[in-house]
Formats: C-alpha cells, sequence, structure tokens
C-alpha cells in the first residue's frame, strides 16, 4: 500500500486540525502528515497520492505558508500523481472570494500534470463567486469547509469526502475501510 502525502498550511490552526482530522479517518498508518512550512519539493514528489489543504485568507488571499512555497509548487512535476483537495473559508463573511485560495492552488498543479480527485458538490453552501466552483458542474474542486459558518457540518463532510477519497485513491478496502467520526 502506497502512503497519502496530506500537506497543509495553517495560521491559525483550523486547516490543520481538519488534516488531523482527515488522518484520522483514513488512518494514521495510510498518511504521512506534514506542515508546508517545513516542506521541500521532493518531500511532495515522494507521494504518488496527495492532499492538500489551504485556507483561504481575507479578500481571496494564499494562506502565507503556502504563498511562500507558491513557486516550488510550480515546479514540481505531478504528472502521474493524484491530488485530492480540501479549502476552508468563511462563506458569508468572504462569500465573493470562497476558497479561492483552492482554486488558484487547483489551478497551479493542474497545470503542472496533476489528476484531480475529490470534488465536492456546491450544494448546502451560499456564496457569491468562487475560483474553486468547476463552472457550470455545481461542483468545487475539493472539499470545502466553512468552519466559521457551518462548524456543525464539518464532521459529516469529511466523513463522507474521506469515503469518496479512498476509493478514488483505490485504498485497499475503499470506503469501508474509512472511520467514521463526530468529533
Amino acid at each position: 500500500m502506497s502512503k497519502i502525502g496530506l500537506f497543509y498550511g495553517s495560521d491559525e490552526g483550523n486547516t490543520e486540525s481538519v488534516a488531523l482530522r482527515i488522518r484520522t479517518r483514513l488512518g494514521e498508518d495510510r498518511v504521512d502528515l506534514f506542515d508546508v512550512a517545513d516542506v521541500t519539493q521532493l518531500e511532495i514528489a515522494n507521494y504518488q497520492n496527495l492532499i492538500f489543504g489551504i485556507p483561504t485568507w481575507d479578500f481571496g488571499q494564499i494562506q502565507s505558508d503556502w504563498e511562500e512555497f507558491w513557486e516550488d509548487v510550480r515546479e514540481i512535476d505531478f504528472s502521474g500523481k493524484t491530488v485530492a483537495l480540501f479549502g476552508l473559508g468563511d462563506q458569508f463573511g468572504y462569500g465573493d472570494y470562497f476558497l479561492d485560495a483552492m482554486g488558484m492552488l487547483h489551478d497551479v498543479i493542474v497545470e503542472q500534470g496533476a489528476t484531480i480527485v475529490g470534488l465536492w458538490s456546491t450544494e448546502g453552501y451560499e456564496f457569491e463567486a468562487s475560483k474553486a466552483e468547476i463552472a457550470g458542474e455545481g461542483k468545487f474542486m475539493g472539499l470545502a469547509i466553512d468552519e466559521d459558518q457551518q462548524e456543525e457540518l464539518t464532521a459529516e463532510r469529511l466523513n463522507r469526502w474521506c469515503q469518496q477519497i479512498a476509493e478514488e485513491f483505490a485504498i485497499d478496502g475503499g470506503a469501508g475501510s474509512v472511520t467514521e467520526l463526530d468529533d
């Protein structure tokens, strides 16, 4: 079984918390967890299956650690790699920029050859605009988490998304190998 590399950036801890919750659901033995502030291109290149977590700050800004690593990401060859994305944002406070950073990260890694899995329905969200929305498909480019306005929905969303990506990553046991939690 090949391990999944889960890379996240977090300033206030919400994205880190979600990353830890994803790792717990998928299995700590299956997922290596990395703060993007402390990684190199080589560490990302070592994985065939990747999960990237990125929050959107203020008016569509990239989280600071991802921003510092941005040019490095542009230089990684993602050919043959499967990537799932999750993003955090505030759909009411910043509804014109909801999950924009996830959309920008998606675009960079797709340009470098990544295959994206883990698309997520826009149903149940209220926002004005998002660079993470796939036009005309009613989907985000990855899991959408709003810990500011819909924290009570996070556990169920994580359970469903982790089941989905377990199948898409072809993890041994598929969705049946995911631990569902009420955290």
